[in-house]
């Protein structure tokens, strides 16, 4: 190129025209904008669809019978019906826990599972103890392991007094471990 060709594309003093005009940059800087609230709204309702898959199942007290129908020193078992909601699903089920009212007014309270393969377990009132019936594990009342191969004690479950009423916090333990460890 010569320099009379450069000369007629570079204006003096070295400033060049811009490329496009301003109706050009306006719809770039619109564009922009609206893809900026657009991301902006698209981003949390897309949170609120995906997140239900990836929270862990919540868990709920269950009022599970008055606490004055309790007998003291005698393991009552308690069935009641729970609300699981897992991610989007919300299951209604049949569950039972074992209630021992001490003395003093406290309560405790065990998953009606076996720690040793999770099969449920009944009160003997004769042997004043827990038995499970598959492979001969038994418990005491404060659901330490008396005998068989269960490899810890009965898993207890959260629980509480409000208003007279016992509630309880339904929790579900891997079976066969020497720790207790929830599902």
């Amino acid at each position: 190129m010569s320099q009379h060709q450069l000369s007629d594309h570079q204006p003096e003093g070295g400033f060049s025209t811009p490329v496009g005009s301003r109706r050009t940059f306006f719809q770039w800087v619109t564009l922009a904008a609206a893809g900026v609230v657009g991301m902006g709204l698209a981003i949390p309702l897309l949170g609120s669809l995906i997140s239900p898959a990836f929270t862990r199942r919540r868990l709920a007290w269950v009022d599970v019978g008055a606490i004055d129908e309790l007998p003291a020193g005698r393991p009552t078992q308690l069935d009641h019906v729970t609300t699981t909601r897992d991610g989007w699903m919300e299951a209604k089920s049949r569950k039972a826990v074992w209630a021992v009212k001490h003395p003093q007014g406290e309560v405790t309270v065990f998953s009606p599972i076996c720690t040793h393969l999770g099969c449920g377990y009944r009160w003997d009132n004769a042997e004043n103890k827990f038995l499970c019936p598959c492979h001969g594990s038994s418990f005491g009342i404060n659901g330490q392991v008396l005998g068989g191969p269960a490899p810890r004690p009965l898993d207890r479950l959260p629980a509480k007094v409000e208003s007279g009423r016992l509630l309880v916090m339904y929790k579900d333990f891997k079976s066969g471990l020497a720790e207790s460890i929830e599902l």
